[in-house]
Formats: C-alpha cells, sequence, structure tokens
C-alpha cells in the first residue's frame, strides 16, 4: 500500500502546540527508516532535528552601547583590547570573530570578547572620537557587561558549511591551519562536519531550509537571514550531496538568549582566534522526499582529501565516508592515517537533542521561509589587476 504524506508547517506547528509532535533527530531517524521504511517514518515523524557544533570564523556581533553624558562618537573602539569597528552610527559597533589583540601571542580575540559577553563577565571598553559639536567627548574608558548593552546580536555572514574538505600534509615539516595541526609525512588528517547531524547535508538543496527559517543558535532563537557568502551550487554530489564546500548561510540571533556553552572563543595554534557555535535547523517532514533526505546515514556522505602543504593547486587525493574518518584511521595508497575532527560530534548531537526537547515542549515553533535561497550559485577568485 502506499501512503500519501503530505504535510503543511500550519499542522506540524499545531501539533507541537498541543506537544504531539513526533520529534527525532538526524541521528535517530536514520535507523528508524532503515527500521520502518521511508513511506512509513514519513507519516510518523513530523520534524527532524538537526546540529553542527564547530569552529565557524566568519561570525561577530553587532553592539550598541548607548549614549553617555556628555556623549561622543566612537571613532576607534576596543574592548579588552580587541578592535572593534568604528566606522558606524557614534555607538554602534560591530567586532569580528576573528580580529585579535595586537599582541597575537596572547590567544585572546573577537570571538572571546564574544563569549565573555555571553558569559557574563565585565568588558573592558576603551574608546575615542575626534569630538564634535553634537558628540563633544573624545574619550571614554569604562566597563560593561551585556546586561549594560541596549541591543547585541551575532550577525554571522558564514555559518555551517554544507560540507568542507579534509586536511593533511605531505610536506617534511608541521603546518599550523585553520584545519589544526598537520603533521608531515602525512601523519595525521583532520576534518570539520557534523556528517549525518550537518543542517545542510540533511537538507542539501534547501527545499525546507530559507530566509527566515527559524533555528537554534548558541542556546537561543536565531534565524537564517540570507545566504552566506562563499555560497555556491557547482560541487559534484554523491547520494544528493556534495563532497565539498558548497552552500553556507548568514545567520542571526540576540545574544542576550545565548548560553556560553554553545559559544566558544578559540586560540587555534599558528592560525589565529574563531568562534565555535553550536547551531541547529529543525526539519519539517513535509513528505516522503524530505523524509529521505533526513535519512542519509555517515557512510554516505564523502569528503575529499587535499593537500596543505601545498599554497595552490590542491587537487583531491581522495575521498572517504564520514564513517571511515570517524573510525580514527584512513588509507591512503596502504599507508594508515590518523584522523582527528575540528568540530565536536557530541556537541552537535547535544544541539539536535536540546532543540529536540525545546520542540517536544512546544517551546519551539516552525517558521516557513519567506523568500527561497538560490537554486544556482558560482564562487569567484579575487583577481590582482593593474589599474
Amino acid at each position: 500500500m502506499v501512503i500519501n504524506v503530505a504535510k503543511t508547517y500550519e499542522e506540524i506547528n499545531e501539533k507541537i502546540r498541543a506537544k504531539k509532535a513526533v520529534v527525532y533527530t538526524a541521528e535517530e531517524v536514520v535507523d528508524l527508516v532503515k527500521k520502518k521504511g521511508v513511506e512509513k517514518a514519513a507519516e510518523e515523524v513530523d520534524v527532524v532535528t538537526t546540529g553542527t557544533f564547530g569552529a565557524m570564523c566568519s561570525s561577530g556581533a553587532f553592539l550598541n552601547f548607548g549614549h553617555a553624558d556628555p556623549p561622543i562618537r566612537m571613532t576607534n573602539i576596543l574592548l579588552n583590547d580587541v578592535q572593534a569597528y568604528g566606522g558606524l552610527a557614534a555607538v554602534d559597533t560591530y567586532i569580528g570573530a576573528t580580529q585579535m589583540v595586537e599582541a597575537p601571542k596572547t590567544g585572546y580575540g573577537g570571538a572571546h570578547v564574544i563569549e565573555d559577553l555571553v558569559a557574563g563577565k565585565r568588558i573592558h571598553l576603551h574608546a575615542w572620537g575626534p569630538g564634535t559639536d553634537c558628540y563633544v567627548r573624545k574619550n571614554i574608558d569604562t566597563y560593561i557587561s551585556l546586561d549594560d548593552i541596549n541591543e547585541a546580536y551575532l550577525y554571522n555572514p558564514r555559518n555551517i558549511y554544507q560540507n568542507y574538505g579534509v586536511a593533511t600534509n605531505t610536506s617534511d615539516r608541521t603546518i599550523h591551519t585553520y584545519m589544526g595541526k598537520l603533521l608531515p609525512k602525512m601523519r595525521n588528517a583532520t576534518y570539520s562536519s557534523a556528517g549525518q547531524l550537518s543542517p545542510l547535508l540533511n537538507d542539501p538543496h534547501c527545499d525546507t531550509i530559507g530566509i527566515g527559517t527559524r533555528i537554534f543558535l548558541a542556546g537561543g532563537e536565531g534565524y537564517v537571514s540570507w545566504q552566506g557568502t562563499q555560497f555556491k551550487t557547482t560541487v559534484e554530489e554523491v547520494n544528493g550531496v556534495p563532497v565539498g564546500g558548497s552552500r553556507t548561510m548568514a545567520l542571526i540571533g540576540d545574544m542576550k538568549q545565548m548560553d556560553a556553552k554553545y559559544l566558544r572563543g578559540l586560540d587555534i595554534t599558528g592560525y589565529g582566534t574563531s568562534l565555535a557555535i553550536g547551531v541547529g535547523v529543525p526539519i519539517p517532514i513535509l513528505n516522503k522526499d524530505v523524509m529521505q533526505r533526513c535519512a542519509i546515514s555517515d557512510e554516505e556522505i564523502f569528503a575529499e582529501m587535499v593537500d596543505y602543504s601545498l599554497p595552490t593547486g590542491r587537487t583531491p587525493m581522495a575521498r572517504y565516508n564520514y564513517a571511515q574518518l570517524r573510525s580514527g584511521t584512513v588509507e591512503y595508497q596502504g599507508k594508515k592515517i590518523r584522523t582527528s575532527s575540528m568540530s565536536s560530534y557530541a556537541g552537535a548531537r547535544d544541539v539536535a537533542e536540546t532543540l529536540k526537547d525545546w520542540i517536544d515542549n512546544g517551546e519551539f515553533l516552525l517558521n516557513k521561509p519567506c523568500l527561497d535561497l538560490p537554486k544556482e550559485g558560482k564562487l569567484k577568485g579575487l583577481k590582482e589587476r593593474s589599474e
């Protein structure tokens, strides 16, 4: 018997309000579909929750400090000695996650300022400006906390990469990269994806994720605000998902709702600072096709290994699925290579399970996108030209 499954956002939200929605994590639903089949699973399940928790360098926060008395137009701003942007309105700023203090060896940057604010710590604010008739003050030196700030929200231009490459190093020396420490002669390889839990691998063509999608962002409620930078759709697919970096999302959320458990400043040796963020996206099971895509497993998702010791021309060397990568070793031309993840699978699972609990308890409704994301996107490189 063929089951005709078709649901709407409204129907699913009614069940969430009544605390009758059936919710599975993307990890749990793999076995359910194997056991019951895709059509029966689609009939039974209303929402699948996804999660990822890893370094997302293209992140930052907009802050509004409010006006002092007398007021100042801040053109130079330091937060715990980390430079923030002074080119907005008088007391607005943007602080980027990878901006570091002037002495880089301290390992402290914008990501740590953001984490410290969310954790309730006091931050040293030192700002100065030219002084004008309407903003007469030229300097301010004070301490602030998140409670003192009017608005504080993350705005991250590029998060939750759809997939990513595997990094190794064929050279004779150790190299330090944003993919971590890579030992010489391919003694290790690192990867960075939650695989079967990852949001954009469970909705690979963004059939349910779009602008306005409500998400779990660092322990609070957030939204997809636009396609992310470096959004592209031209990557080869295997089993319906890209084998390399493809789609990305721009995300926004209120820092005052967030939990420092899901927002961590990182100091990546030899590279700099970054921000680890827990992000979860609920996927409404509108039909069996959506269910089929959510049932993808680590064995079916592949990433390509490249040599990070090469400054250019990093062509793929080999292809591995995430079950192989997560096993701890892969083999390349008869050589065993130790593997490790730059993202936390345990953290991704925690995010997906927490979001599942919110939906189970009627605390988190799904938001139908107000605009679809692009179906096509190409990535351009920077060309060096004379005038």
